[in-house]
């Protein structure tokens, strides 16, 4: 039954939800569930949402912060946010069964800032502090690495030679804040070498895109997704720049009628680790209330497909397994 009678526009972004890394490394861990026929051990979540990791652990999938919690010879998963070399070796070590399910466009990032190590350079890694991609990003590289967070800290890093120095990023920061960011490196260190933007993920830029697009017209913006998911908080940012209060749905109840109170259109939108169903659950929820018009508004359209993770060397190693 529908509390208020009062129509709502409901501007629906798109793209939105799930970004084609993220597809590819739930598939890697549902490949293996099934390849197996055993519980399977994920490094961290395997993608920054709640309600994929407990959908993965009904199925078999045990979730682990540290290699230590792993039992000798299992499966072992890396997530797509990537790991460091140390974790590498580690699993090597141990005598795990890997599966890295590293989103390709993090591995690139990987791949720029070891080729720049290996030229000599120093390497400033432009990313949030602690996280996990960032972590494993550093730890990729062998040579000298700076990481920062702002534009403040571009202007202090110290470097040995600022003709020999080079940035790579997170894929997944806010577009404008990093190019700031990055024109206060270009203007302190005129050499620096980097790939502009170029390295935040696709569907980041896309998801942070159509947010702009529907806040022209949008009064508010419902963001699903998780708290821990950098993607998902960048869209809040991006709302809140354009004057826009942005409302984090986690789950469903944290939808209230009052974020909708008094509001004609509002925005939704998931950042690349939502599953669509959110979406689905927030649109439901507002219907209960409001009397709906949903609009979908598109500002591109989203082709990218990856390989999925092979699987090769999993079953070479469990064939081979005592």
């Amino acid at each position: 039954m529908i509390d208020n009678p009062l129509p709502l526009t409901v501007l629906l972004a798109s793209p939105r939800s799930f970004c084609a890394g993220v597809e590819r490394a739930i598939r890697a861990v549902e490949d293996a569930l099934v390849l197996t026929g055993k519980p399977v051990y994920v490094r961290h979540e395997i993608v920054h949402n709640g309600r994929v990791v407990d959908e993965l652990r009904r199925k078999g999938a045990v979730f682990v912060e540290e290699l230590a919690q792993i039992p000798d010879g299992a499966v072992a998963i890396f997530s797509a946010h990537g790991v460091s070399r140390a974790v590498e070796r580690e699993a090597a070590e141990r005598g795990f069964s890997v599966l890295d399910a590293t989103c390709p466009l993090v591995r690139r990032v990987h791949l720029e800032g070891q080729r720049h190590a290996k030229a000599g350079r120093e390497v400033i890694v432009i990313g949030h502090r602690g996280h996990v991609e960032i972590e494993g990003t550093t730890g990729q590289i062998d040579g000298i690495v700076h990481m920062i967070d702002s534009v403040a800290e571009a202007l202090t890093v110290p470097v040995a030679d600022p003709e020999r120095i080079a940035y790579i990023t997170q894929t997944t920061l806010s577009v404008d804040d990093t190019r700031e960011i990055i024109a206060a490196l270009k203007a302190r260190f005129p050499a620096i070498q980097g790939p502009d933007v170029k390295t935040i993920c696709y569907a980041t830029q896309n998801r942070q895109l159509a947010v702009r697009v529907i806040a022209k017209r949008a009064e508010r913006i419902i963001v699903c997704g998780a708290r821990n998911s950098s993607n998902t908080n960048r869209l809040c940012e991006v709302a809140a720049s354009e004057g826009r209060q942005a409302l984090l749905m986690q789950d469903p109840k944290d939808l209230t009628l009052s974020f909708i109170d008094g509001a004609a259109v509002i925005g939704l939108t998931a950042g690349a680790s939502a599953p669509e169903d959110l979406v689905k659950e927030a649109l439901a929820q507002l219907a209960r209330w409001r009397r709906l018009t949903v609009e979908e508004v598109c500002v591109t359209h989203e082709d990218a497909h990856f390989a999925p993770v092979d699987l090769s060397r999993l079953i070479t190693q469990l064939a081979n397994a005592p």
